[in-house]
């Protein structure tokens, strides 16, 4: 299978939902994919800053951006287990370290501020799937696991931090 296929030339790309349409690339269904992949690449580069006890957490989140754009488009085994997980891992990480008392600075150690940049990518993700949802059918759980999933960067980047010994800067 080629890379290419040249379709794409003039600004426009194929989605599949029920059947194949042809879309704009702006549409905002490919802005949404587009975020969301932006984001699966950022947890990406963060899965290889960190240590390896957590790389399978940070690729089963990847898995389940992926079934996110499905979705999107067509079909998804995202369902409401798999927030349930992202709480769990959010309240474990929570117990771990002091309460967190103020706003701090996106930054500290390179996994954390990793972290902090797909926090960023994922609300932006969020943002770009709850416009789309003004014009398309988009299941509930995506919203869901997007907002779910920004809170669990931010306590995964705080845990990072004091995983390295680095303090956070309050603002």
């Amino acid at each position: 299978m080629k890379i290419y296929t040249r379709t794409g030339d003039k600004g426009s790309t194929q989605i599949y939902a029920d059947k194949a349409v042809r879309v704009e690339k702006d549409d905002l269904v490919v802005k949404s994919y587009g975020d969301i992949d932006e984001l699966n690449s950022h947890i990406g580069l963060l899965a290889a800053t960190v240590s390896v006890q957590h790389k399978p957490m940070l690729h089963d989140i990847q898995r389940n951006l992926f079934q996110a754009g499905f979705a999107i488009s067509a079909s998804s085994t995202l369902t409401d287990k798999n927030i349930d997980t992202l709480e769990t891992l959010i309240d474990t990480l929570t117990a771990k370290m002091p309460p967190n008392t103020s706003f701090v600075l996106p930054g500290g150690s390179r996994a954390a501020a990793q972290a902090h940049v797909c926090r960023a990518v994922c609300r932006r993700a969020e943002r770009a799937v709850i416009s789309l949802a003004k014009h398309y059918d988009v299941p509930e759980v995506v919203h869901a696991y997007l907002n779910r999933l920004s809170d669990f960067l931010f306590t995964f980047a705080r845990f990072l931090n004091i995983e390295a010994g680095v303090e956070e800067v309050p603002v």
